[in-house]
């Protein structure tokens, strides 16, 4: 679940002393055992900060959403989706892409959310092979309270602790990041294939 992906996330994470550039010969006596070949000190210690950072907002997050609403982060992001959709409904597939989530989990999510009374699944009437998903009236009264929660979480616990042209400038690098990502898992997905059975 979502949950105990989050909501026991706890990193132990602490940036390393000496990491070698690449010109470092690996067979070096003093190497450390955490030693990473390629990457200098700086890189290693940008990145663990960017895991650590991750791994904390998405826990934060996800433990007040749980504790206020009785929704994982996933949970909610699925119903937001859903509810600024045009007629409140998606493909299955185009959601998971859109939530970067495998259509395996977002099944499950839907599944759990559906005995829940927030959503329902129905086979498209365009094409009959694929499932669109839609939020009901009861998941739309929950995602609206439920959206405050995570608003101010995400303001007290990302837009506070930066500056606006910080915030900035991260969004772009994240963006960066993203974009060469996404276009590898859609090549790998296949361009056009059916949704089918989620």
């Amino acid at each position: 679940m979502v949950t105990a992906e989050f909501a026991e996330v706890s990193p132990q994470i602490r940036p390393g002393r000496w990491i070698p550039s690449p010109a470092v010969e690996d067979d070096s006596t003093e190497t450390p055992a955490h030693h990473l070949p390629g990457l200098d000190e700086i890189e290693q210690q940008c990145w663990q900060a960017f895991l650590e950072s991750s791994a904390l907002l998405l826990s934060t997050v996800n433990r007040q959403l749980l504790a206020r609403h009785s929704l994982s982060l996933f949970d909610f992001l699925v119903l937001q989706s859903l509810a600024r959709s045009a007629d409140g409904s998606a493909r299955m597939g185009d959601l998971a892409h859109a939530l970067v989530l495998a259509p395996s989990r977002l099944t499950e999510l839907m599944r759990r959310m559906e005995s829940q009374g927030l959503v329902r699944r129905s086979r498209s009437r365009t094409d009959g092979r694929g499932v669109l998903a839609s939020i009901t009236r009861e998941g739309r009264a929950v995602v609206r309270l439920a959206a405050r929660t995570y608003a101010y979480s995400v303001r007290a616990c990302y837009h506070a602790q930066v500056s606006r042209p910080q915030m900035i400038a991260l969004g772009d690098s994240c963006r960066r990041i993203s974009v060469p990502l996404k276009a590898s898992a859609k090549s790998k997905r296949g361009v056009g294939r059916p949704d089918r059975g989620h």
